[in-house]
Formats: C-alpha cells, structure tokens, sequence
C-alpha cells in the first residue's frame, strides 16, 4: 500500500489484523487458550517482567483481543487500547489506576444510570468519591476542582437523551486543573465523534453497543491517548512512581505515551481480572467491520423518526440533537456533522403511564435494556435503567417519569415509523 494514511472505512477493516501466518486464515482466528508457550526459562522471565511484549495468559492479553484494541486505537486515533470484559469494567480500571482512597472525580451528571449508581454507591467501597458537574454549565466543572481531583468523564453523546457535550470546552477545565479528561464515546463511536481530536486524554467504550452492533456480545476498551503527562505534579503513583511488582519499573518513563494503556493492563487487569472472551472480542471486531455503513443508516433513521415524533399530537418534546430546534444542534454540527447518533428520548403527554403503556404496543421495537444494536430499541428509563433514581435525579439526568429512549436500528425507516405510529394511536 502507498504511504497515504488509511481512510476510516479501511481501517474499520484492516487495522490490527494480518492473515494468520501459519494457517493462511484471512479473517482473525478465535485464539481459545488460557495460556502460551514460552520460548525458554529467559523469554518467560523477560515477558513477566516487561522487558518485551508477547503473550503469557488470556488474562493479561489475547491475540484475537489484540487485533481488537489495535482496530479500536486506530479509529480514536490513540496510542494503545486494552479490551476488557464490559463497559463497566473499563470505568473501573480506568479509575483503579487514577484515584487513591479519599481522591475525586467529577463527572458529568448526564450519564448513563448504569454509570450513576457504579460511581454513586460501588466506588464508595473503594474509597473513590464524585462530585457532579452540569455538561451544559462548564463552570461547574471548574468550582467542581479541589486538590483532590484526579480526572474528569462525560459522555460525548449522553445516554439517554442523546445530548451532545462540549468535549473542548471541558477539555480547557481539565488542562487548567492538571487531570486527565476521560469521554466514554459509546453512543457516538469514533465514526461520529472522535474524542482525542478535540482534547480527551482516554476514551472509553462500552463495545456492546455500536461498535459490535449486533446484541450479541458483552465488551469494553480503553483508548489511551497518549496525550497526558503522567509524571507531572507526583498526582498519580501507579504510573510515574516504580512498581514494587515490576522491579521498580517507572510505567510513564519506561512507556511514555502509551503508559495508560500499559497501566491498565499490568495493574488492572492483571490483578482485578476481568478479561474479554476471546470469541466475544471476535464477534465485535467483525461487527466493527460494517460500523461506518451501520452507523450512518443508524443516524439516518434516527432523524426521520426524530422529525414524524415532533410533529405527533402525542409527543410534547423530542429531544434529538439531529434536529434544527434541539438545544445541542449547534454541537452536534461541531462534533458530529456526520450524524447526531441514533440514541434520543421523547416525552409523552401522558406522563409515566403513556411511556410504560407505548413500550408494550410497540412490535417491531424490541422492548429491552440495551443500545446500538441493527434492531431498534425501546425503554422507559423511569422504570428501568434510571429506576434507582429519585425524581429529581431522573430528570436531572434526562429520564423524567414522561420519557422514553429509543435507540434506532437499520430497519427500513418507514416500517419505524409505522410501529410508532399504530403504538401512540
């Protein structure tokens, strides 16, 4: 090939993967093993010991989930990926290599309610406090900084109302304050959004959504971006100072922009454990190969079910950035001119009723807790995903007693809008 960088298309192909050099396999073979063979008693000590790269236990890493965070790493454009087993998991070692007991993190208060409770109730255990921040108020991120803060995370597109954040913006707060921006980009993919671009330092997927796209296999990554000076200020130990269990190795100076990515997997994912199947890292690298085609028939569709939901009598609001009277059009022009993703909410007139009603009318929606699959979705989030919530929590988050989330799929769009409408009426 030519010296000219890959398109995005290409790359959601071939990034990371090389016909198998024993079998000729074109497609990435399912390595299903536990453990490796090593070379001799020297190479062992020498991969234990990170003096060089090489597989040692499926824990640790995998080919087939190498080819995986290769692929990922290059469509975010960052230096190094590490695939673990859910989106959850990522959040946790990401933060297992960032904060000590009594540190914080602010993060911003329109998330996902799997993310809310993760943070506001299972980091207590581990000592790790959030502050909340509005995304649609940036100074709020800043009178949110005190000398305890260790990162900053949002969501670029929010879930579920489908807002869009202003990563810049945020990005200036978390420079300012000397800490790592972190942008789970789950709802945008990198096909819409790509979060290094305009500042984040790591990005975190949740894979089972867009990028396997298929409902049919759980996973999560972590993009380093290679952009953080991990030394700076003594603020982060498990990177800039020596490692008891390496020898005394310094992550940031042996490893430098890709010292994140590292961390994570000899101190997260070593020690807490939870590893990607190496079949699932299979089936979501195979998704990823349709994601460009996939996520624009995604934000196609969700657009013209956005527009027949504004115009029903049923429907008060319509909240989709996709449209030229949302609040967050002007930033999903900025960040995501390509589409503003397929994962918006409404409100029905009818309150809490009408949306636990409309979710058991619906046929050709699949009524269940999950996004970004090629089916479309439905969910009330005040019943379901967000029901831990207080009122005013919900709609603080975007999952009021009156919304419903859908996420849009790759059906023909005419047939949505049928669904839609044989349910509201």
């Amino acid at each position: 090939m030519s010296d000219r960088l890959p398109g995005f298309s290409t790359l959601a192909v071939h990034a990371g993967a090389q016909p198998d050099p024993t079998t000729g396999a074109r497609a990435t073979p399912i390595y299903q093993t536990t453990s490796f063979v090593f070379n001799d008693a020297d190479h062992a000590a020498s991969l234990f010991g990170l003096q060089a790269f090489g597989n040692i236990y499926t824990r640790i890493g995998n080919p087939t989930n190498a080819v995986l965070e290769e692929r990922v790493a290059a469509l975010e454009g960052g230096t190094a990926a590490l695939a673990v087993a859910s989106g959850h998991a990522a959040q946790v070692v990401v933060l297992q290599q960032l904060l000590q007991p009594g540190d914080e993190f602010i993060a911003a208060r329109k998330l996902y309610g799997g993310s809310i409770n993760q943070f506001t109730h299972a980091f207590k255990s581990f000592g790790w406090n959030v502050v909340w921040a509005d995304p649609d108020d940036i100074a709020s991120f800043e009178r949110a900084v005190t000398p305890r803060t260790k990162a900053i995370f949002i969501e670029s597109i929010a879930n579920p109302a489908g807002s869009i954040t202003d990563i810049e913006a945020i990005s200036t707060v978390a420079r300012k304050a000397g800490v790592p921006l972190i942008v789970d980009n789950t709802l945008a993919s990198p096909y819409l959004i790509r979060p290094i671009d305009h500042g984040a330092d790591i990005v975190v997927h949740s894979l089972t959504k867009f990028l396997g796209g298929h409902g049919n296999s759980l996973g999560g990554i972590i993009v380093d971006a290679g952009t953080f000076d991990w030394s700076s200020g003594g603020k982060y130990p498990m990177l800039s100072e020596p490692r008891p269990e390496y020898h005394g190795i310094r992550l940031q100076e042996t490893f430098g922009n890709f010292a994140f990515a590292i961390a994570c997997r000899v101190l997260g994912l070593r020690d807490l454990g939870p590893a990607l199947s190496p079949f699932n890292a299979f089936m979501i690298l195979t998704g990823i190969e349709t994601l460009p085609l996939r996520m624009q028939k995604h934000c196609d569709n969700a657009k013209a079910v956005a527009e027949f939901l504004a115009g029903h009598p049923a429907v008060s609001t319509v909240n989709y950035a996709g449209l030229a009277s949302d609040k967050y059009n002007q930033l999903a022009r900025k960040y995501a001119p390509k589409g503003a993703g397929a994962v918006f909410t409404f409100s029905l007139k009818g309150g809490y009723d009408a949306g636990v009603s409309l979710v058991s009318k619906l046929q050709l929606f699949s009524h269940l807790a999950n996004v970004g699959d090629t089916r479309s979705l439905v969910i009330h989030p005040a019943s379901t995903t967000h029901s831990q919530l207080d009122d005013a929590a919900k709609i603080k988050s975007g999952a009021g007693p009156d919304v419903v989330r859908l996420s849009i799929g790759i059906e023909d769009k005419e047939d949505l809008i049928a669904d839609l409408e044989q349910a509201l009426a």
